[in-house]
């Protein structure tokens, strides 16, 4: 994961240095700068440039590859006229070089932005710029937000679920966080909506949304389609940290990539957050055991909830207690993530909006809304869930990377009946299915139906905030 950044309209190239300064945590080993041409791995406290320009992009890198045939390439990237930023993953960026090389375009493809960069390129030959990046986005599959660039034409877009953020003010500019665009001026600011895509600032929905979608799905298809979607997402890592609670969602993919680790080299730590003999905790240690896992613990303290309230509260962008409670779940287990080398952490989140998992949704079978409650939920998880995660996460470094929101996967799982997931109004473990498959797949009964135990709960954090922090403190001040 890395920071992107842009202005348009008489750009001073001072602002677009302030953008990638405030931005730098999300991508620490290098930056760049596109003004008239591209500048590469230049130092943000030296860089000097006083002309004004019609538009600028700036990239921070967050380097993860470097192998023969993969690397984290520094940005922007540019052929002929076009200019690209970009931030995120392209799972099937091989593939799609294989595609360019079929095509004629005879260039090394060795990281999924040249493959996207390529790609574009490639139709912008034939078709307008928009054209061209709807076309790309159809091939890739994979977490993203981007911006190109063809010397007349801007277009902006986003991944199908949100995975990646994106924050933009209209006509202005558009950028990875918000407290960039804050640090030049700018306050009306937007969220650009999953795989919808700004041209020339004019917002392009897609015709199918993929909480839209309906066809039959394949309840045999799941347990083969999330372990395809942890492949992909650990394909060319040497390590890898779990966020974990010893609950259903993070125990059933600690033992998948545990099974994948036998054929790969893979090094796996489990990562939990809570105070001594919580209930996530206690879980955690049994689930750890059972894996045969390591696993590494953050005591949560009053005092450690208080040093880390300011950033995790300006990160998120919200008071909302809840929301703090999650996000500093998320800050303490990358920290420790970042603390051991790792750059990726795989995380459950999606799975309770996918199966069902929370209590509401009780609620929803009874009435029979639970289809299109699950619907509903998932294409408002990019502003509920997903820009809160992703903000805490990346205030130490860490990528974060969610299975359980494959665009395949969602697809099918949006499509299985409900009675699968929620067999009965009394059913008060809910996600019937997917503990199903993961007690059959080798997890032992405990872990397989543990109650569902929000993160803030199950943790103790939110217990900490209500009694003892917000009595004495604003936390609003720090926004």
């Amino acid at each position: 994961m890395c920071s992107i950044v842009g202005l348009q309209g008489d750009v001073k190239a001072e602002d677009i240095v302030k953008m990638l300064k405030v931005s730098k945590n999300r991508g620490p080993d290098s930056s760049g700068i596109y003004l008239d041409k591209i500048y590469e791995n230049i130092n943000l406290d030296e860089f000097n440039d006083e002309g004004t320009y019609p538009i600028a992009f700036g990239h921070n890198l967050l380097s993860i590859y470097d192998s023969n045939n993969r690397i984290s390439k520094p940005q922007p990237v540019s052929n002929g006229n076009i200019v690209l930023v970009f931030n995120g993953e392209i799972y099937n960026f091989q593939t799609i070089g294989n595609f360019l090389s079929k095509v004629g375009v005879d260039v090394e493809i060795t990281s999924d932005v040249e493959a996207l960069l390529y790609l574009i390129d490639f139709y912008a030959k034939k078709l307008d710029l928009l054209k061209s990046v709807q076309s790309a986005i159809r091939l890739i599959d994979g977490d993203y937000a981007f911006a190109v660039w063809d010397g007349e034409n801007l277009a902006i877009a986003r991944d199908p679920l949100g995975v990646k953020p994106l924050f933009y003010v209209e006509n202005k500019g558009f950028a990875s966080s918000r407290q960039a665009l804050n640090e030049v001026g700018f306050n009306d600011i937007k969220t650009l909506k999953p795989e919808h895509i700004l041209y020339n600032w004019q917002d392009i929905p897609p015709v199918y949304p993929i909480h839209e979608k309906v066809f039959e799905g394949d309840v045999t298809k799941i347990d083969k389609m999330l372990r395809l979607s942890l492949v992909k997402r650990v394909e060319g890592l040497r390590e890898v940290g779990v966020i974990f609670s010893g609950g259903i969602d993070s125990s059933y993919l600690a033992l998948l990539l545990k099974e994948i680790s036998e054929n790969v080299p893979l090094k796996i730590k489990l990562y939990a957050v809570g105070r001594s003999e919580s209930h996530d905790v206690e879980a955690a240690i049994y689930a750890s055991k059972f894996l045969n896992l390591d696993l590494e613990i953050c005591e949560v303290t009053e005092e450690l909830i208080h040093d880390a309230l300011p950033n995790v509260v300006k990160a998120i962008g919200d008071d909302n207690l809840m929301k703090i409670g999650v996000g500093l779940t998320t800050y303490f287990a990358t920290e420790m993530v970042a603390r051991d080398g790792i750059k990726v952490a795989i995380s459950g989140q999606g799975a309770d909006e996918l199966f069902g998992g929370y209590k509401r949704y009780l609620e929803s079978f009874v009435n029979g809304t639970l289809n299109y409650d699950l619907r509903q939920d998932m294409s408002n998880m990019y502003h509920v869930n997903l820009e809160r995660d992703d903000a805490c996460s990346m205030l130490n470094g860490v990528e974060l990377r969610l299975p359980f929101l494959d665009k395949a996967l969602v697809e099918l799982v949006l499509n299985i009946p409900d009675n699968k997931k929620i067999v009965s109004m009394h059913d008060d473990m809910r996600k019937s299915i997917l503990r199903k498959l993961a007690f059959e797949e080798g997890l032992d009964y405990e872990i397989a139906y543990r109650p569902k135990k929000a993160a803030q709960y199950g943790t103790g954090i939110d217990k900490i905030l209500r009694k003892k922090i917000i009595k004495d403190t604003d936390i609003s001040k720090f926004l």
